[in-house]
């Protein structure tokens, strides 16, 4: 008998066994044993929220040439004798009027995210998923993210410098906080440095980036100095409390608590205050460990989104820090009694009353959008609720935790307009900004097409590398900045307490 007269008998044995009902070989195969198919679905399920709403709003403009994008503005026209009067002599002629015209200027900057895949990827995903065409996608979905935060919260020339030593006290009953002299250090934080700090990883100081060409380059993280150290005794029962003045252009702070010498990461909040009311997690990082220099912006590499543009002295934006408050709690936003917020309307008349402008958007964070709500919902405003006839039922339906939508702005020319209320994943809490997209009739010929625009030399590009390595390697990337034409046109409330 050959080798294949013996392949064909012994399966004709083994199908003669696996038939008879009791055979011993059949029992023993089971799924358990592994010899079952994989079930796997195709594609993968990309479970990671893509969500840009400023960069989706912002108009692109292409065309941009040399290092950045320059224009000329006309900020104010002032006229002869006294300026509000417009009085001439008969038969004479009035004086000449004076204006200035000031240089602005904003440097194109390049945004972008690396990837690569491996040949082995390839041939191993055949079938499963195109893993190029996939893994260029999410390349580009995350540059995209990474735009959103440039275009929000990026910061060229705005320092945070040296916060001032915080007030450090101790009071109250009733807290497991051990009883020990605690001693505070904060650490202001813009709002790249906000959405980096995180207690586990500690807050983002500054990084060498290594690129895929084996380059190197650093970036700040946006944290200020560290500030001096206070301390206060506390005795078991008691909350510590700390809080420091207001630091211009911060969305955040940290704060290391601990025993002199020993202040370790405890706390990140979007108030300038704080409040500890049980034991130290004692696993952060130190503040030993950060560096007595100030990392809040990055002048070579980045430019100046719209808070960092609002923050800076001289733009003219509307810029309302609530006070202090209380240590750990801050100041709330205020209802009207009338269905609408004080800081609100205090910021829209304001742009009004400086700049005959209002504002077409808001965003805001989750936790403002409850606030707001709940501010406007108040026992002296009527209640609101939403009826929907339903006639497949043939009954009201009664929409029940409803949110605000729009805020209605009666500071403007004519009649009033209502300006959507959207809430933006990255904004840190405590946190309102509104800006114009257009400016109002009033400005006549005022060459301003957007009141904030992505200027742009290269847009979005996506550049496969020469083969160096068996594995295919690619980027994308733009060359762009946030050209701002009427940063007066943009309001931001920040330092609100949640309550």
């Amino acid at each position: 008998m050959n080798h294949g007269e013996l392949t064909q008998a012994t399966l004709e044995m083994i199908k003669a066994s696996q038939a008879k009902e009791n055979d011993a070989l059949t029992k023993s195969v089971s799924t358990a044993t592994g010899l079952v198919a994989y079930d796997l679905q195709a594609p993968a399920k990309n479970l990671y929220p893509v969500n840009t709403p400023i960069r989706n709003v912002l108009p692109r403009t292409p065309g941009g040439v040399g290092t950045a994008t320059n224009w000329k503005v006309i900020q104010q026209v002032t006229g002869s004798g006294f300026d509000a009067m417009g009085w001439v002599a008969e038969g004479q002629r009035t004086g000449r009027m004076s204006y200035s015209a000031i240089d602005k200027a904003a440097a194109y900057r390049t945004i972008g995210e690396e990837d690569q895949v491996t040949f082995e990827a390839v041939s191993a995903g055949r079938t499963f998923e195109d893993v190029r065409a996939t893994a260029a996608m999410r390349v580009l979905q995350k540059m995209m993210l990474k735009e959103e935060n440039a275009l929000t919260f990026g910061n060229a020339t705005l320092n945070l410098g040296t916060p001032v030593t915080p007030t450090v006290s101790a009071s109250g009953s009733g807290a497991t906080l051990p009883a020990a002299t605690y001693s505070v250090i904060v650490v202001a934080l813009t709002g790249e440095g906000y959405r980096g700090a995180s207690l586990t990883n500690g807050i983002p100081t500054s990084q060498t980036i290594t690129g895929a060409d084996g380059n190197t380059y650093s970036l700040n993280g946006g944290s200020s100095n560290k500030s001096a150290a206070a301390t206060s005794a506390v005795t078991l029962g008691q909350t510590l409390f700390a809080s420091t003045t207001s630091v211009t252009g911060a969305l955040g702070y940290a704060w290391f608590v601990g025993t002199a010498g020993n202040e370790k990461l405890e706390a990140i909040t979007s108030i300038n205050s704080m409040a500890i009311n049980k034991p130290l997690l004692g696993t952060g990082q130190t503040a030993a460990s950060v560096a007595a220099t100030d990392k809040s912006s990055n002048p070579t590499l980045a430019f100046d989104g719209l808070f960092t543009t609002a923050f800076k002295s001289g733009s003219g934006s509307y810029i309302n820090t609530l006070a202090t408050g209380t240590a750990g709690t801050g100041s709330f936003l205020t209802s009207s009694g009338r269905g609408s917020v004080v800081e609100i309307d205090n910021a829209m008349q304001n742009m009004w009353d400086n700049y005959q402008v209002s504002p077409s958007i808001i965003f805001v964070n989750s936790q403002e959008l409850r606030n707001i709500t709940n501010k406007v919902l108040s026992s002296g405003s009527a209640p609101l609720l939403q009826y929907f006839a339903d006639p497949a039922q043939g009954a009201k339906v009664v929409a029940a935790g409803g949110a605000i939508e729009y805020y209605y702005n009666p500071f403007v020319m004519g009649t009033g307009v209502k300006i959507p209320i959207m809430i933006h994943p990255a904004i840190p809490a405590g946190t309102i900004i509104m800006w114009a997209k257009d400016l109002p009739s009033q400005y006549q010929s005022n060459n301003v097409p957007n009141v904030a625009e992505v200027k742009t030399r290269k847009d979005y590009y996506q550049i496969d590398w020469p083969l160096r390595t068996r594995a295919n390697e690619f980027g994308v990337y733009a060359e762009e900045v946030l050209a701002v034409y009427a940063p007066f046109a943009i309001g931001v409330i920040n330092n609100v307490g949640n309550g």
